[in-house]
């Protein structure tokens, strides 16, 4: 399938209620587009890394109840996973499409990765664009923007990944759903690209 870009549907499938009813939408709606969007960009980002990368798209297969708020498709440079290496996303909640660099609580080497962080705060603030947020759950839509942070409020964000086993790190962009929807798919795959250019220094230096 090729990309068509997203639309209301997509979204809406997050108001269906129950596991299986959303479930059953979000294979037949958002699943064919994420999986597009990973066999586009893994060649791409094996390219801007270095490294062979593979996309990996959630199957929310451990749910038994609770029905998915958000899905995405991950690229790692692992073939059969991802959870446990700095890998990208591309994913949406019923809000917003998001776009990450990723380190998630299974990565082994997660504490390092926030030393390495640490002691290149300086250019990491210095780079990263003003519009670009960070998270440290990917779990939970909450994110905070570049451009309220302070160099003290990244280091804490460094330090935090370091000390607290289930904290994670995430840095990318929001799309507000009213703004994705308008966006054609040649719009919407420049937008991803140009932030993964913006994030693949990150993946580098972890």
């Amino acid at each position: 399938m090729k990309f068509t870009g997203f639309t209301n549907d997509d979204f809406n499938v997050f108001n269906i209620d129950g596991l299986e009813p959303r479930m059953e939408a979000l294979i037949e709606t958002i699943r064919p587009k994420l999986e597009a969007l990973g066999n586009y960009f893994a060649p791409a980002l094996s390219a801007m890394t270095g490294d062979e990368m593979f996309p990996h798209v959630a199957k929310h297969a451990r749910r038994t109840i609770n029905p998915p708020k958000d899905t995405w498709v991950a690229i790692a440079n692992n073939k059969r996973g991802y959870k446990k290496h700095p890998h990208f996303q591309i994913g949406l909640w019923g809000t917003h499409i998001f776009v990450w660099f990723a380190v998630i609580y299974e990565a082994p080497d997660k504490g390092a990765i926030g030393e390495k962080f640490a002691r290149n705060l300086n250019k990491i603030y210095k780079d990263i664009p003003d519009y670009f947020v960070w998270s440290t759950d990917h779990m939970k839509p909450d994110s905070a923007s570049m451009n309220e942070m302070s160099k003290k409020d990244l280091q804490d964000l460094f330090q935090r990944v370091q000390d607290v086993k289930k904290a994670e790190l995430l840095c990318g962009i929001r799309i507000p759903k009213e703004q994705a929807i308008q966006m054609d798919a040649e719009d919407f795959l420049q937008a991803v690209q140009d932030a993964f250019v913006h994030l693949v220094p990150l993946y580098r230096l972890a």
